[in-house]
């Protein structure tokens, strides 16, 4: 958001900027889902594909 925009923003009563505020925080949630669910069907076809590996594989390879 530019400069100007939050000076408006300031401008607004307080029960107004909340509604903008509960708003945006909808947006984020949105946003921030959006992006785990595509990487969990990512890692789901890739498990599908057996491009995976087991537990003892990784203990494997961080030589634990």
């Amino acid at each position: 958001m530019s400069v100007i925009d939050l000076r408006i923003l300031e401008k607004l009563d307080d029960s107004d900027q909340e509604k903008v505020a509960y708003f945006l925080r909808l947006l984020l949630k949105q946003s921030k889902y959006r992006k785990l669910e595509k990487e969990i069907y990512r890692r789901r076809e890739e498990i599908k594909e057996g491009n995976s590996l087991t537990h003892d594989e990784i203990w494997k390879e961080m030589n634990v």
